[in-house]
């Protein structure tokens, strides 16, 4: 075992694997190299997630994992959501860890990595140590301090950006405000600074990434920052060929951003907005925006400025005081506006948020009955609406080869969350190429290669 190699788990979300892959930069500047198994690795981290129930129970599922296969000289460090939210706490429920990291302060990895090897426990049977390195700084940075650190994740020939981290929304059932605090933006220099090196590296596709991205730029003074984001970075990377938005608020979806999606090439036709319910005095409860007017007119307009607009959106099923009829508003909703893409979760209770008082009186199992109500609407959908892509052409980013069929993403599709596009025939992995649809599943449409793009075997 090297002294000076990590083995990193990134577990949640993308803007996680962002913190993830910021921290292996800044560990790899110091020295240290990347390892694949975790026995061989001196230093263990585990970027943890701590949304849901779910995820955190992962996180602490991985972290017993690591604690009881630890070896002598090894040290194990729990960073990100769980930890910032439960801090000791984390170090009570998992023996073994030797340091502690929050979500706020990742750009100090390597000082609290050094720490705890300086703290290394002389045992050689539990590699235990009376009391992990304790890192959890309340003031949120971001944007600050980041050591000319690049935020960003890539993979393939996509690539994440956070522009922001932190909310500012009062959602009353979310702890994110919690764990990450206020919205803090990060300055627009920096971003199309990472939006160049990463065109340089051969990235095609741009993902934006925030809590909310279309709150970006409110606390640097700026009016319509996302739009004016996108406007730059257009001018600024005119060569990159696709920019994805996500995690957009309803409500903040201006006429800016629109005309931005509907004029610059490069900007997909494509808005990740998540929604949570469709019934005003549910929304009201979760502290969200209540109008559904607006919702309707805004998702009008959307779909007549933006050509073969995609929408994906987000709901919650089984919130405090969903009743049968305020749930099927919601049904009805989604059967009436047909998205590209839906999300469901059944409502988590999560102590210390502002939804706290009002318990989890909906029993599991109507939970349970009313999200699969709705996934099996969805799904209905999605297969129709995949269906009418059948005999036209899409450009599809390719990110693998197996067994004679090439994978990859058309613009309808975000990375990790949504569908795919099986090809038959080898493409080349990391170019964009012309697909004619031939099949619509309810998540996936195949295709083969528009000649001459086809890889002669």
């Amino acid at each position: 075992m090297s002294k000076n190699t990590f083995h990193l788990i990134s577990l949640g979300c993308a803007k996680n694997t962002v913190d993830s892959d910021s921290m292996a930069q800044l560990l790899l500047r110091d020295g240290y190299h990347s390892m694949d198994d975790p026995s061989k690795a001196a230093v263990l981290i585990v970027n943890t997630c701590g949304f849901i129930g779910p995820a955190k129970e992962e996180s602490y599922r991985v972290l017993d994992e690591l604690a009881k296969s630890k070896r002598n000289g090894q040290v194990l460090i729990a960073a990100g959501c769980l930890t910032q939210r439960y801090g000791m706490e984390v170090a009570q429920k998992v023996p073994g860890l030797d340091g502690i990291l929050g979500t706020r302060r990742w750009m100090d990895i390597v000082g609290v990595v050094r720490a705890a090897r300086k703290g290394e426990s002389s045992s050689t049977d539990s590699g235990l140590r009376p009391e992990p390195i304790y890192h959890l700084t309340e003031a949120p940075t971001v944007g600050s301090d980041e050591k000319d650190t690049l935020r960003v994740s890539v993979a393939g020939a996509s690539a994440y950006i956070k522009v922001a981290d932190g909310c500012r929304r009062p959602c009353a059932f979310c702890a994110i405000p919690l764990i990450k605090g206020t919205a803090v933006s990060r300055p627009l220099e920096a971003i199309i600074h990472e939006a160049r090196t990463l065109r340089d590296a051969g990235v095609r596709e741009l993902v934006l990434i925030a809590q909310d991205t279309t709150d970006y730029g409110h606390d640097l003074g700026l009016r319509d920052g996302l739009a004016i984001l996108l406007e730059q970075l257009t001018e600024a990377v005119p060569d990159m060929d696709w920019i994805r938005v996500m995690y957009a608020y309803p409500g903040y979806v201006t006429d800016r951003l629109i005309e931005v999606m509907s004029t610059r090439r490069q900007v997909l036709p494509y808005l990740d907005m998540p929604l949570q319910h469709a019934h005003p005095k549910t929304l009201y409860r979760m502290k969200r925006p209540s109008n559904m007017d607006w919702v309707y007119k805004t998702l009008g307009k959307m779909r007549a400025a933006v050509r073969d607009l995609a929408i994906r959106t987000t709901f919650i099923v089984g919130y405090p005081g969903e009743t049968d009829e305020e749930f099927q508003s919601l049904y009805d909703f989604v059967k009436e506006i047909r998205f590209d893409r839906v999300g469901a979760f059944q409502f988590s209770f999560e102590p210390g948020t502002t939804s706290a008082p009002l318990g989890d009186p909906v029993p599991a199992s109507v939970k349970q009955e009313r999200y699969e109500r709705l996934m099996e609407l969805q799904q209905n959908i999605s297969l129709q609406v995949n269906q009418s892509y059948v005999g036209k052409t899409l450009d599809v980013l390719v990110e693998g080869f197996d067994n004679g069929i090439s994978i990859g993403r058309s613009y309808r599709d975000a990375p990790e969350i949504d569908g795919m596009v099986l090809i038959e025939g080898q493409a080349k992995v990391g170019e964009i190429v012309p697909v004619r649809i031939s099949g619509a599943m309810a998540y996936d449409l195949t295709g083969v290669l528009v000649e001459p793009n086809l890889i002669k075997l």
